[in-house]
């Protein structure tokens, strides 16, 4: 017998069912209430945003590889339906340029090449619209994409590096700001940086919003700083 207390969770509490996404019942539960909230009222900004943000997390964290791929081009079509919506507001291109840009990482070139000038127009958007959105998100995946993206496409460390230290401004705890940070500046042969960037990551508080995701990249945070100690 499991002798880990269960969490009690609303069972009509999408927003509560979310917190709880680290289990897949929760996750897939939140993210069926938001879909039937839109589905009734197409109107409805907050159920697109949120469903494009829970389909991001099924499609990189919670669901069997095979089903990964389509959570995220419906997370796509959440986010556009969130942009129809209110252009104004950053939820939307935010998320739009998060699933797009899990599918670019993920399902091999194609993808890739496809969403490449689009993820960098919505995280400009984001950057426009509001620079401190979920503490310099948009910042922070800008340098990811300048570090992923070949520099005959457009990328450049140097940007990467930038963007990634402007968004440490709004939070300098965030763990994946200080993991990515520490990627590029090993990719530039600057591994001292690196392996600092990487103690960062691991010696950070977990935030209360974002526990589930920090749990992995503090683990993600500690297999990169293994391998630059070699």
């Amino acid at each position: 017998m499991d002798a880990r207390i269960a969490i009690q969770v609303p069972a009509g509490d999408p927003d509560a069912l979310y917190k709880d996404r680290e289990n897949l019942v929760s996750a897939k539960k939140a993210t069926d209430i938001w879909a039937g909230r839109l589905a009734a009222n197409p109107r409805d900004f907050d159920s697109a945003y949120k469903l494009a943000q829970a389909r991001y997390w099924l499609g990189t964290n919670g669901l069997p590889e095979p089903e990964r791929k389509a959570a995220l081009e419906a997370g796509i079509a959440a986010a556009r339906s969130a942009i129809a919506l209110d252009p104004k507001r950053p939820e939307g291109h935010f998320w739009l340029a998060a699933n797009m840009g899990a599918l670019a990482e993920s399902f091999g070139l194609r993808q890739g090449i496809k969403y490449r000038g689009q993820i960098k127009d919505a995280l400009l958007a984001t950057l426009k619209l509001d620079p401190a959105f979920l503490d310099g998100s948009a910042d922070r995946a800008l340098g990811r994409w300048y570090y992923k993206v070949p520099g005959l496409f457009g990328g450049s460390n140097k940007q990467s590096e930038a963007h990634l230290r402007k968004s440490l401004t709004y939070n300098p705890d965030s763990i994946i700001s200080h993991i990515f940070l520490a990627e590029t500046l090993a990719d530039m042969g600057r591994k001292d940086e690196a392996r600092k960037e990487c103690q960062a990551a691991i010696d950070a508080p977990f935030d209360p919003d974002w526990t589930p995701e920090d749990k992995r990249f503090k683990e993600t945070a500690k297999r990169l700083l293994r391998d630059l100690q070699r």
